[in-house]
């Protein structure tokens, strides 16, 4: 299957992006009469009917709609430190992408190695992962998010936040595969390379959060990050 992202799709027909026709025609060598599958990132799958091969502005006539596919069977938010090397958070955001997640939130932490964060490159990051798994539905990248302003955000869920430090609560930290049950909503922190502070640790328990680890190991930050995906993934799919 072969699948392009058509954010503003409008059947019976659509025109591909440049960039998509470009790679369609020029990359893929598709030509008229040829079938390709289109999403428009919002859980719509379509597959259409190549009517004009043009390498900048290829027509595509709509045949049969799929609405919802594949749905993600739960709901996962992360929230991410970014880390130094931008190539290693672009990792994490691919990788949690195959796996399964709806929104991604880069967080700005007391030990945050990068307080800038250009959403560009990443959303073409999401999108080409989205296109490679083979998925209808696009993770949500929203702006760089101050820890204070997201720990005080309403969220309708289970809230965790991953840290290396003893724990704060007196029932102590859990192990995120046994605490979360399948079918709850979740949201996970994850700081950066410094780890959370202390007092960004406290003030995450008083808002609700669950302290939680991910094992024994000492990770990386984007590694950690993927482990965390991975298993709210297995508890969900078990």
């Amino acid at each position: 299957m072969q699948l392009f992202y058509a954010p503003e799709i409008t059947p019976p027909h659509y025109t591909l992006s440049e960039e998509e026709s470009k790679h369609g025609v020029r990359v893929l060598r598709l030509k008229a009469g040829d079938t390709i599958h289109l999403t428009d990132g919002r859980g719509a799958l379509y597959e259409g009917r190549i009517v004009e091969d043009h390498p900048k502005r290829c027509r595509v006539e709509i045949l049969h709609t799929e609405n919802p596919f594949e749905p993600l069977p739960y709901s996962l938010t992360m929230a991410v430190a970014p880390t130094k090397n931008n190539e290693r958070y672009e990792w994490f955001l691919e990788k949690a992408t195959e796996i399964g997640i709806d929104r991604f939130i880069p967080l700005e932490t007391e030990h945050s190695e990068r307080r800038t964060f250009k959403a560009e490159r990443s959303e073409k990051v999401i999108i080409s992962a989205m296109k490679q798994s083979l998925k209808a539905f696009k993770p949500q990248l929203t702006p760089l998010t101050p820890f204070n302003e997201l720990i005080a955000t309403p969220f309708d869920g289970r809230k965790f936040i991953a840290h290396c430090d003893l724990a704060i609560a007196p029932e102590g930290k859990r192990y995120l595969a046994s605490t979360l049950k399948k079918g709850e909503r979740a949201l996970v922190l994850i700081g950066p390379e410094g780890d959370f502070s202390k007092e960004e640790i406290r003030m995450a328990v008083e808002a609700g959060f669950e302290e939680i680890t991910l094992g024994e190991q000492r990770l990386r930050t984007e590694t950690a990050a993927v482990v965390a995906v991975t298993m709210v993934s297995v508890v969900n799919n078990q």
